[in-house]
Parts: structure tokens; C-alpha cells; sequence
């Protein structure tokens, strides 16, 4: 009886948890949140997905589907929408960046399409990439931002890779750290929104997603930081967070105007924030360590500790938090208190976000490993631990019953990215 129960309450949940992806998806009629996964952490931007049947097994014996080899090399998730899958990849010897698109029903390449040649920086941190970035896709256009030629640049392309615009955001030419970029777009009403930091003039600029044309630019503070702003809605009122350069900060997605900023987590974050019951989560990072939870309304700090997730991004699941920390200890906390639930040690070494589907969740470590485990509050349940690459930095894309991984095999010495889906069979 209470194993049903809490099945039962987990649907539930899961039901209204879905409620915001469909809020988010208002502008954007040509996407479905069951079908799609169509920006940074899916159609909710906090690794939820929708309702449905998704393996806990896997691998190139089991319940895979295909298996499509990608050109170059890129840590960029893949974007779903319809029946195709978007990535960007970058051929660093060569200095050309791509955008690319995968037939989703049978993995075969449909078009490769350069979006930049040349002016690559000299130096990049061991575990980013030059195509670190997720692609957005509004159902009409795909938009990505590009480091390159001492600038970040935004393109956008058609859904058959032909160039509407392409813009250069800002000069990025970082100096103190030199370690590449990683932010990814945020499509927001008619808006695709971006964010530069580093040790130069920063900025996050909102540009209209037909033309190009900027809508607003905010000033940022001029430090190196890695975060993709995250979106959220609460009580009627949207919400852009951002964390990096010891605070976080709330803006107005529509103006740019700022609303409220705490003092937390530290100088460089990676990790997007998250909104989960009236508070905003965010992690990081480099040189300090700290979790916080704030007000989403006033950015009050409710709680913090001293885990950090640095590249990673959190999850929450039914008033719940977990983080797959540094260090390699996957932590479960009340997302009201903090306080510590559970915590268990898996794989060291962890850059890829999780996806939370039903009462599942999904998180992929660097060595190549998927664990699927059991969102539930009272113990770690493990329910699948499995080998998909020799290399796992990009986050999954979970839809339609589908489960879409980039990951990366060494082959005699030499290494080759693939695309892969996986379903139940």
C-alpha cells in the first residue's frame, strides 16, 4: 500500500511539475513539451520532462536504437524538435565551428552547415570545448552562440541550416582566465537572450528572434564566469537568475531590469540556476564551494552549505534537491531547509546535468557512465547503471520516450563523438 501510494503521488506530481514547460512554451506554438527538447535542460529549462516510458537499461546491445557518428568534437547537448536532432560541433585543428542536423527517426545526417571558419582562441580550459553551448530551437529557426575572432557571436538558422542573421554580441577576449565559453541561448517571448563574462566588458543583450535586432543590453560584472541565465515563472511574474562573480542576480526577462541580488556561491560558476517552490538554486564553483537556496521574489537566502556542483547543473524533483556534487557524492536535500536526506558516493568527476522523467532521474558522469536512479526522498535506489561511451560531458535529451546522448569512443587511439537514441524495446 505504500509503494502505491507513492507511485501515486509521484504521477501527480509529475503531472503538475509540467505545468510551467507548457508557460514556456506559450510563444512558441510550433513546439509540444511531450515531443520536444528544445533548449538547455529541455521545454521546462530545469531537467524535467514530460511523462513517459524510458528505459533504466541501455547500451550498444540493448534497447539502442542507432547510433549516428558526429564529426568533430563538442560538449553542446542535443536539441530535439519535430523529427530532428540539432548539435554544434567545432573541427579545432581545422578552426571551422558547425551547426548539424540528425533525421531523429534513423540518426542519418541531414545537414552539416558552417557557421564560422577561423579565430579560434589559442587557449581553452582541458575540459571545455569550442562548441560547448546548447542550441535553442523555436520550432521556425535554431539560434547558438559561438566564440570566435575575439567575440561572441550569435547565428541564426533556418530548420534546413540557412542563415537569417548572424550578429557579433561583444568583444570576449579573456586574459586572466583563459578558458574559452559555455553560456547557452535563452529564447524568451520574441527574444533570444544572451550572456558574456569574462575580464573585459560584459554584458547579457536580448535580440529579437526574427531579425536580430537588440531589444536590451545590461551591463555585467567584469569577471570570467561560465552560467547560462535561467528562466523561470512564479505567482504570475517571469524571472531571469544568473549566478558568477560571488552573486546572484534576478533581472526582468522583458527589460533587463534588475530586481534583486544576494551575495552567494562564488567567483566562477558553470551551472544554470533553478526555481523549484518559490526558491531559486544555484551552485558553484571556482575558488569557493557553496549551495544556496533564495527567495525567488526577493532573493533572501533561505539556506546554504559548502557543496559545490561547478559545472553541473541541480535537480529538483517533489520538494526535493539533488545534486551530483564534486567529488563524486550524489546529495539529496529538503529544498525548504536543506537539510541532508541522504548522500551516496558514485563515479568521481561529473559535468553533465541530470533529467528528471516520472519518478526517475538521469545523470551521466565523464568516464561515460549513465546512472538511472529513483527520485524519491527516503533512500538512494539505483536502477540502472550503464556504459555509453568512454567520454559523457554533454547532458541528455529526453522525449517522446526517446533518450538522446552525445558521447565520445576511443577508437585505436583515436577519438570519435556519436549521437545516440535509445528506447524501450
Amino acid at each position: 500500500m505504500k509503494s502505491l501510494m507513492f507511485h501515486c503521488l509521484a504521477l501527480v506530481l509529475v503531472l503538475s511539475s509540467t505545468a510551467f514547460g507548457q508557460v514556456a512554451l506559450e510563444s512558441f506554438p510550433q513546439l509540444n513539451a511531450q515531443r520536444d527538447w528544445p533548449w538547455w535542460r529541455g521545454a521546462s529549462r530545469d531537467g524535467q520532462a514530460v511523462s513517459q516510458q524510458t528505459p533504466t537499461e541501455f547500451s550498444e546491445q540493448k534497447n539502442l536504437d542507432w547510433s549516428q557518428p558526429i564529426p568533430g568534437r563538442g560538449h553542446g547537448s542535443p536539441v530535439v524538435v519535430g523529427d530532428r536532432v540539432f548539435l554544434l560541433t567545432a573541427d579545432e585543428e581545422n578552426q571551422i565551428h558547425y551547426a548539424l542536423a540528425c533525421d531523429r527517426n534513423t540518426g542519418k545526417l541531414l545537414w552539416q552547415v558552417e557557421v564560422n571558419r577561423s579565430g579560434f582562441p589559442a587557449k581553452n580550459h582541458v575540459k571545455n570545448t569550442e562548441a560547448s553551448p546548447t542550441i535553442a530551437c523555436d520550432g521556425e529557426r535554431v539560434f547558438m552562440a559561438l566564440y570566435h575572432h575575439d567575440a561572441i557571436w550569435v547565428t541564426a538558422l533556418s530548420l534546413d541550416g540557412q542563415e537569417i542573421w548572424k550578429k557579433e554580441l561583444g568583444r570576449y577576449s579573456p586574459r586572466l582566465y583563459q578558458y574559452g565559453y559555455a553560456a547557452s541561448p535563452v529564447l524568451y517571448g520574441d527574444t533570444v537572450i544572451m550572456a558574456y563574462e569574462y575580464d573585459g566588458p560584459s554584458a547579457m543583450v536580448a535580440l529579437r528572434r526574427d531579425t536580430g535586432q537588440e531589444v536590451w543590453r545590461l551591463p555585467r560584472t567584469n569577471t570570467i564566469t561560465f552560467s547560462s541565465p535561467g528562466l523561470s515563472s512564479h505567482q504570475g511574474k517571469d524571472y531571469l537568475t544568473i549566478s558568477g562573480a560571488n552573486k546572484v542576480i534576478a533581472y526582468d526577462p522583458v527589460n533587463g531590469q534588475q530586481l534583486w541580488q544576494t551575495t552567494a556561491t562564488t567567483l566562477a560558476t558553470c551551472g544554470t540556476t533553478i526555481q523549484h517552490q518559490g526558491l531559486v538554486f544555484a551552485s558553484g564553483g571556482f575558488p569557493g564551494s557553496e549551495t544556496v537556496a533564495m527567495d525567488v521574489a526577493t532573493g533572501e537566502v533561505a539556506w546554504r552549505n559548502r557543496v559545490k556542483a561547478y559545472e553541473q547543473s541541480l535537480l529538483a524533483v517533489d520538494g526535493y534537491l539533488y545534486s551530483y556534487a564534486d567529488g563524486g557524492v550524489l546529495y539529496c536535500w529538503e529544498a525548504k531547509t536543506g537539510k541532508e536526506i541522504w548522500k551516496k558516493r558514485l563515479i568521481d568527476r561529473i559535468s553533465a546535468s541530470g533529467v528528471r522523467v516520472d519518478d526517475k532521474i538521469y545523470w551521466a558522469c565523464e568516464d561515460g557512465t549513465m546512472f538511472v536512479f529513483r527520485a524519491r526522498p527516503d533512500q538512494y535506489e539505483e536502477l540502472g547503471r550503464n556504459k555509453i561511451g568512454d567520454e559523457a560531458f554533454a547532458s541528455p535529451a529526453i522525449c517522446g520516450g526517446q533518450i538522446f546522448l552525445r558521447v565520445a569512443k576511443h577508437e585505436a587511439e583515436r577519438r570519435q563523438e556519436y549521437l545516440l537514441r535509445f528506447s524501450q524495446h
